[in-house]
């Protein structure tokens, strides 16, 4: 045996993508992954009004998508959003998993721009969608029934990602191990991923 063939390489750091229809539990479960403490970067998006966000002006966000500072963007439901190519980089850069949560549209984009990265789909039925959309009391009438045209037309897209996730209501720890599993089988892979930004 040579020294090359007794040594085995440390795994790459990934790009963790989680996406689904509005209403699945996008959010829900990044945010249980990170109260369990999971030892990822949880890449917080750039939007200009909203929740759980980095704030910024719309003025600024278009500047900063001027100067092509987002690896992706998006305006969704009349919001703008936006990922930091820096942040993704500089947390691969240092050896850290990067966990991000896109909706449908920013994931199709972000296929065409990162080769390596690994797509999860977060899927519910209809009916879940609309009672979480529902009980969220959020929405008009008419915003709700766009979202809800939106996830039909957005589950059929499941197929163009790595993984698909059942999260059904009250498993959302079941969901958080399942993502947990499949980075742990990613890091076990005899020919991992490299992330390779295309431009």
């Amino acid at each position: 045996m040579t020294a090359n063939a007794d040594t085995v390489e440390a795994p790459c750091p990934l790009l963790v993508v989680v996406s689904g229809p509005s209403g699945v539990g996008k959010d829900a479960t990044l945010k249980r992954m990170q109260a369990r403490g999971a030892p990822f970067h949880f890449l917080v998006t750039t939007e200009v009004e909203g929740v759980d966000y980095h704030f910024i002006t719309p003025d600024e966000f278009q500047a900063r998508l001027a100067r092509g500072e987002f690896l992706e963007h998006a305006n969704v439901y009349g919001n703008w959003y936006g990922n930091s190519r820096r942040d993704i980089e500089t947390a691969l850069a240092q050896g850290t998993d990067v966990i991000m949560r896109i909706d449908v549209q920013g994931a199709a984009t972000l296929r065409a721009r990162v080769e390596g990265a690994v797509f999860i789909f977060l899927t519910a039925s209809l009916h879940e969608l609309e009672t979480r959309l529902r009980a969220r009391k959020t929405e008009t009438e008419q915003a709700l029934q766009r979202r809800l045209n939106t996830a039909a037309q957005e589950i059929p897209e499941r197929v163009k990602f790595d993984y698909c996730l059942n999260n059904q209501d009250s498993h959302l720890d079941q969901t958080v191990d399942d993502i947990i599993a499949i980075i742990r089988a990613e890091k076990l892979r005899t020919h991992p991923r490299r992330i390779r930004f295309k431009d």
